[in-house]
């Protein structure tokens, strides 16, 4: 499979997760921890059943990108569900993708790539349709403030997440997705030891489904796909595409939840999309 095509995949089904969360009535931190639980559970018997092993150098090699790359992806989680929590889909998907500006901004520097003028002009276009699927949200009430601020925290940390993986060397996947998943499952653990304790057994059976389908879906095949994608892939081109993943939010909000698209939103999820696949069309 393309790097192009994993990483697509994995927005598609990230881009779910935000209705998923907001079903399952745990801290996000929970949810955060069951569900990098249940996906490297669910990698790992893939992974003995096709009789693969770790290479240890590798995983020393890597001990550094590893361990801040799993400390990243805890509080992209943990952020991430809590601004789906506190304001509406389409507020948090504004706010947590300032992410791929961050990461434009700053791959010429830390990547050493090329800043190509159209990326940034695309990347611009996507703000402004973001903006305009947005903009009928009142987002005076405080709870939607507070939403946005977790959601631009969690951006911080998807884009320290994606720095860190570009970084990673001779780790194949889905050894890196199992690691890192373990890592993330295991610091989670004592972050909710430390505070609100465990909760999943006062959930119902639903829930618990919920929260089954999150680990093995979204966090076991959609992190596979990301940092198989993520690997092969420029980071502006990573940025761009990671686009899908909001639209995709908007459109299952849309079917699901309810929420109604106006004119202007519609307008804004054409041009969100149609620089997203401009940008990808073109070489760089």
């Amino acid at each position: 499979m393309s790097g192009k095509l994993a990483f697509v995949l994995s927005m598609v089904i990230f881009g779910a997760v935000g209705v998923f969360a907001r079903y399952i009535p745990l801290a996000s931190s929970e949810i955060a921890f069951w569900m990098s639980g249940i996906g490297a559970c669910f990698l790992l018997v893939i992974f003995i059943y096709k009789k693969e092993s770790f290479a240890r150098s590798a995983i020393v090699l890597n001990k550094w990108p590893l361990l801040i790359s799993s400390v990243a992806l805890c509080g992209n989680w943990i952020f991430l569900f809590q601004a789906y929590k506190e304001t509406t889909i389409a507020n948090a998907a504004l706010s947590y993708y300032f992410a791929p500006v961050l990461v434009i901004c700053l791959s010429p520097i830390i990547l050493k790539e090329k800043l190509v003028a159209r990326k940034i002009v695309y990347v611009g276009v996507a703000l402004i349709g973001l903006f305009l699927i947005v903009q009928s949200q009142n987002v005076e009430n405080s709870g939607h403030l507070i939403g946005i601020v977790y959601g631009l925290i969690a951006a911080c940390f998807y884009t320290v997440l994606t720095f860190t993986n570009k970084n990673i060397r001779g780790l194949k996947e889905p050894h890196n997705t199992i690691i890192q998943l373990c890592l993330a499952a295991f610091f989670l653990s004592l972050y909710i030891v430390g505070t609100t304790g465990f909760q999943v057994m006062q959930i119902n059976f639903a829930s618990i489904l919920l929260l089954i389908v999150l680990g093995i879906v979204h966090a076991g095949i959609g992190f596979y796909l990301f940092f198989l994608g993520m690997s092969q892939l420029k980071g502006q081109s990573i940025a761009i595409l990671s686009y899908i993943d909001p639209l995709t939010s908007l459109v299952i909000s849309t079917m699901i939840i309810g929420e109604k698209m106006t004119l202007l939103q519609l307008i804004g999820a054409i041009l969100l999309l149609g620089s997203t696949l401009q940008s990808e069309i073109e070489k760089v």
